[in-house]
């Protein structure tokens, strides 16, 4: 693992958390990074999540959803109780968590933010996120997720 070291694998080697990392040649000109990595991992694109920042009624918010769907703002903001939620401008995104767009982990941010993590994760024994860099994804247990980042579980996925 020399050299693939992230503040997302360095907390789950930290916390003792069972993970593995799977690395893939990204693609500079990709338009889905989640699409592009559960395809360059052949895996199914429901087990692939992608890590979104959103602001709710003026905070960030993390929301953590399947890259085979979209986020549904509107269930967000009731997952976290607020009223207004829109995407997060991506240098504020990049700022707050220390990870660039694509890559961003929703381990090991710079700062921790609220987190939502769609609930179809608490159907699969392993799940996929971004270990915090284009082209290195985690695999681990949806539950271990969810205890590390303090996530609400909700149904934010939209088709």
């Amino acid at each position: 693992m020399a050299g693939q070291g992230t503040p997302a694998t360095a907390l789950l080697t930290r916390q003792k958390v069972a993970h593995r990392v799977h690395a893939y040649a990204h693609d500079p000109r990709t338009g889905s990074y989640g699409t592009e990595a559960a395809s360059a991992l052949g895996i199914e694109p429901d087990r692939c999540f992608k890590t979104l920042v959103a602001e709710v009624d003026g905070g960030l918010v993390v929301a953590v959803v399947p890259v085979s769907g979209s986020l549904d703002l509107k269930a967000l903001a009731v997952a976290v109780g607020g009223k207004r939620a829109g995407m997060a401008d991506p240098s504020s995104a990049e700022r707050t968590t220390g990870y660039v767009r694509g890559g961003i982990s929703p381990l090991g941010q710079r700062k921790r933010l609220p987190t939502v993590i769609d609930a179809s994760a608490t159907d699969l024994p392993t799940m996929y996120v971004s270990a915090g860099r284009r082209g290195l994804e985690i695999e681990l247990a949806p539950a271990d997720l969810v205890r590390l980042t303090g996530a609400t579980l909700a149904p934010i996925a939209g088709p």
